[in-house]
């Protein structure tokens, strides 16, 4: 009986260890209603040569409107593509599971800002897609393999991985598990 107690309090103690702690951009409740923001998260990065290019994802909740915000940084010492959002665009997540989940984007045309340097072009192109309500269950309970991400004009395929280490930040990241560890901060 003791060996069990002792199972079951190590199991206890891994599983609260093992859990995400809420790291936060912004959260605020005030008279105007609440906003939070979870920071940026790297969820894919490729340098290849002299080319950089980085996803981050954040969640946000306005007022009880949940949105995903997706951030595309590209970075070269040569021409950098430009990738736009229009009113079509969209994500799409494949789960572990084979199930897909589709974030529609918020109807803004964006081709980003670009930003010249000494050390060459730089784009960030930023963009806010918003949930289907039918679909948090899902993502709280099976990691992402893939991400399609419809800019205007084309689609990009992101394969997820289980662990990402930063050659940028040198920080781990675990992107297939970011929804399950982190809707749970802004709901």
């Amino acid at each position: 009986m003791k060996k069990i107690f002792c199972f079951l309090f190590l199991l206890n103690s891994l599983c609260f260890w093992a859990q995400t702690d809420c790291d936060y951009a912004v959260n605020t409740k005030d008279s105007l209603g609440i906003y939070k923001a979870t920071q940026d998260y790297v969820v894919h990065e490729r340098i290849f040569g002299n080319t950089q290019t980085s996803i981050f994802f954040s969640l946000i909740n306005a007022d009880g409107v949940l949105s995903l915000n997706f951030q595309l940084l590209q970075k070269s010492k040569d021409f950098v593509p430009a990738h736009c959002f229009d009113k079509n665009s969209k994500i799409y997540l494949q789960l572990n599971n084979g199930k897909i989940v589709t974030l529609v984007g918020i109807s803004q045309e964006s081709c980003g800002n670009n930003l010249r340097t000494n050390e060459g072009n730089n784009r960030l192109l930023t963009g806010y897609f918003l949930f289907k309500k039918d679909t948090f269950e899902h993502l709280k309970n099976c990691p992402i393999t893939m991400i399609r991400v419809l800019y205007s004009g084309e689609q990009i395929d992101y394969v997820m991985k289980d662990t990402l280490v930063s050659e940028v930040d040198k920080k781990t990241y675990h992107p297939d598990h970011f929804f399950m560890d982190y809707l749970k901060c802004v709901e």
